[in-house]
């Protein structure tokens, strides 16, 4: 049972000043939702602390999250501004810096709130994707024949330059 902060002062009071025990406090306050067995576990560290207060740094210590690791992982996360490419992977920080990989990601998203992925390269291009989206942009262009230009971003140099070609030539007459 969690108890509120008041809860606690108004326990410790009451069993100091009146000397109330966990059988009188439930009887006297039913609708509290208290058990015996928590009040009773207040009362003990009430004697052994003198105290219903937490004790100090009582939880788990933060290891990984703390100010100068943060401010490590966002000097390596980042590519500096005299040298381009320098940033380092997830992997690397975690090597260099001795800080578990998850704790690394954690500092990534949540401090600097970037995203985490790995770059992989993608296949090139056949001769066969290049004629098909050539024959894909002429029947596009064949459909919308108003617009003059239409560019697709994902497209490569060599299937832009295809695509510039013919439409140079269908708006030329």
């Amino acid at each position: 049972m969690m108890f509120s902060d008041e809860d606690k002062i108004f326990i410790k009071s009451l069993h100091l000043s009146k000397g109330y025990n966990a059988s009188r406090l439930l009887a006297e306050f039913p609708d509290k939702g208290w058990t015996k067995c928590s009040i009773n576990r207040l009362f003990q560290k009430l004697r052994e602390t003198g105290t219903v207060d937490r004790r100090v740094s009582s939880g788990r210590p933060r290891s990984a999250r703390m100010e100068e690791n943060i401010d490590i992982v966002d000097d390596l996360i980042v590519s500096q501004e005299d040298k381009p490419q320098t940033h380092r992977t997830v992997r690397e920080i975690a090597s260099e810096t001795g800080i578990p990989r998850s704790s690394v990601v954690c500092i990534i998203k949540k401090d600097p709130r970037l995203k985490c992925f790995k770059r992989r390269r993608a296949h090139d291009l056949t001769d066969q994707n290049y004629a098909a989206r050539l024959t894909r942009s002429r029947l596009l262009l064949k459909k919308f024949p108003s617009l003059l230009l239409i560019l697709f971003s994902s497209q490569t140099k060599k299937s832009l330059q295809s695509l510039l070609q013919l439409t140079v030539t269908m708006t030329v007459p």
